[in-house]
């Protein structure tokens, strides 16, 4: 019914900190049946201190979910990782964030095989990691980010207060800035999650919220200009280099939803094909342009389940949708509900029982 989580990672910052404890709904969508119902209580996928799986694979539940709802747009959300399906199982070359779909954009297929064959381990659903980013896009949504702001069905995202993203903040080059001058002007950074850095002599790298940037006044002296990531061939769906894509300018791209067909083309195949493949159990082959799914020719499909988008609210340091691509219904664990504890050197009273929004 619900679980205790802790923010690992800065990715949701600030609406979530990293050392914020959390209790999470798991039945804010309906609860979902175990796919392993025979394991270790309150554990994942490893037992603690050994090298060992915490759960048995005898008896396997398909994705069953009880009285489900739907998934609201911007909901902070728990899910499985979509892309941890598959692991090289080393700890001390690729640990647990380097998936193999990673090794083999990275050393290619052949590679990871003959080096690594014999420890390649697949996960199901229950067992694979826990993210928590916002889900901006649900399924039948068409999502774009131009010029770092997110656009849903063609208008800009709803207003987030704590979200934030990288801003370059000019000033005059006798003109030294630091975490205290940048409070004094309504800019609260966090230097130990990378908030802050010099770029160069009179230019400064700071994560603003929306909240910070509305309220700001800047000195003389002083200017602000946005600040663009540059495009990567890392971002979802990896081989589609044509569209020269960012994580500021992503997109449009459609959110499959169950029940709805798609006409299969050459640029969509490229988008979908994990969805049709992975998540939906078909046995995919494209032959000199052809398409066959499950032995036979087809240039529709139609998908099985919803699908969901998923951002982090810190935008330029968030590892979400844009780098591993869409997460399935069945990958849905639950909702964010309320902070329960927070911890910083200390207990951040202030955050103690906020409900998360």
């Amino acid at each position: 019914m619900f679980e205790a989580y802790v923010i690992p990672t800065p990715s949701m910052e600030k609406t979530l900190l990293v050392n914020d404890y959390l209790f999470v709904s798991k039945s804010a969508y309906g609860p979902r049946i175990p796919n392993t119902p025979i394991a270790m209580p309150f554990v994942h996928a490893k037992l603690p201190f050994v090298n060992a799986k915490s759960y048995v694979e005898w008896i396997k539940i398909p994705y069953t979910r009880w009285f489900a709802s739907p998934v609201k747009r911007n909901d902070a959300m728990v899910f499985n990782f979509p892309t941890n399906d598959t692991l090289i199982n080393d700890e001390e070359n690729f640990g647990s964030k380097v998936t193999y779909y990673e090794a083999v954009r990275q050393m290619g297929r052949d590679r990871v095989w003959q080096d690594y064959g014999s420890i390649i381990t697949t996960r199901p659903v229950d067992k694979r990691e826990n993210f928590i980013k916002r889900c901006v896009g649900i399924a039948g949504d068409s999502i774009q980010v131009i010029n770092g702001k997110l656009h849903i069905n063609g208008k800009p995202e709803d207003y987030f207060p704590q979200s934030q993203r990288y801003y370059q903040l000019d000033v005059s080059p006798e003109i030294m800035l630091d975490a205290e001058k940048l409070d004094n002007l309504g800019i609260k950074v966090r230097e130990e999650q990378g908030d802050f850095n010099q770029l160069k002599n009179g230019s400064y790298l700071v994560n603003i919220t929306n909240e910070e940037k509305a309220n700001l006044k800047l000195p003389q002296g002083y200017k602000l200009a946005d600040f663009m990531m540059q495009p990567t061939a890392q971002l979802f769906p990896y081989y589609d280099t044509a569209h020269h894509w960012s994580g500021d300018n992503y997109g449009p791209l459609w959110i499959p939803k169950k029940g709805a067909t798609i006409q299969l083309t050459a640029d969509n195949f490229i988008r979908y094909e994990r969805c049709i493949r992975v998540y939906e159990n078909n046995e995919v082959e494209n032959k000199g342009g052809k398409i066959f799914i499950n032995g036979k020719e087809t240039d529709k499909y139609t998908f099985k389940m919803d699908y969901y988008w998923l951002m982090g609210d810190n935008r330029h340091n968030s590892l979400d949708s844009r780098y591993w691509g869409f997460v399935p219904e069945d990958h849905v664990v639950g909702k964010a509900s309320l902070i329960w504890f927070s911890w910083e050197g200390g207990p951040r009273w202030k955050r103690l029982f906020r409900w998360i929004k």
